[in-house]
């Protein structure tokens, strides 16, 4: 069973994310990290269609997940690491409820997905079932690759009360599609760019080579 996100969500203080107290400290600087790579690196690279270039199993895939600002009203955009499962894509709040991106969902279940093969509308919904919890959560933690096993560790061998306190802190979100959205290679998608640069980047090598050739 899964449930659309509570609007009387409660809050979840720093202190209560099951990250240890080391990375619990480390949570503000990190935070502040996150946001510059994600803006100048993360997100312009996945637009692009770039996302398969740097998806592996040590780094994980990242998608785009599309909320609308709760207070805004305006598109809001998060590269998150994510995985495929039921059909449906699994995303997980990783600063608990107060995650900006999962504290919009409240006012508006409604997303835009970006994965780097396609790209769907859908709802978003928290997932209240512990049965479908433990089903997919290990599977979203592997897909994470090495900070996925650095954060939280191996959740296919962990207790099961290390498994209820992230279970509790770190809500778990179901994408359930709905229809589709436009791609990075859709119309107005910004992958044309990337394939000119490359042809224009593989003329200027074939005509330097051709120019040397004839040189020598």
């Amino acid at each position: 069973m899964t449930a659309t996100v509570p609007a009387s969500e409660p809050s979840t203080s720093v202190d209560d994310l099951p990250y240890g107290p080391r990375m619990t400290q480390a949570l503000g600087p990190l935070h502040r990290v996150f946001d510059i790579v994600n803006r100048w690196f993360a997100l312009p690279a996945l637009r692009a269609g770039l996302g398969p270039l740097f998806s592996t199993p040590l780094t994980g895939s990242m998608l785009i997940l599309r909320t609308t600002g709760r207070t805004s009203g305006l598109p809001r955009e998060a590269p998150l690491g994510y995985v495929i499962r039921e059909g449906s894509v699994y995303v997980c709040a990783g600063f608990g409820r107060r995650t900006a991106w999962y504290r919009n969902l409240a006012a508006d279940p409604r997303v835009e997905v970006v994965l780097p093969s396609l790209a769907f509308a859908g709802t978003a919904e928290t997932v209240t079932d512990r049965a479908e919890w433990d089903r997919v959560f290990p599977d979203y933690v592997r897909a994470l690759g090495l900070i996925g096993r650095l954060t939280l560790g191996d959740a296919r061998t962990v207790d099961q009360g290390r498994l209820d306190e992230i279970r509790v802190s770190l809500p778990l979100v179901r994408i359930r599609p709905t229809g589709l959205a436009p791609g990075p290679s859709d119309p107005g998608g910004r992958m044309w760019v990337v394939v000119q640069a490359v042809l224009a980047a593989a003329l200027i090598c074939l005509v330097t080579w051709s120019r040397r050739k004839h040189r020598g």
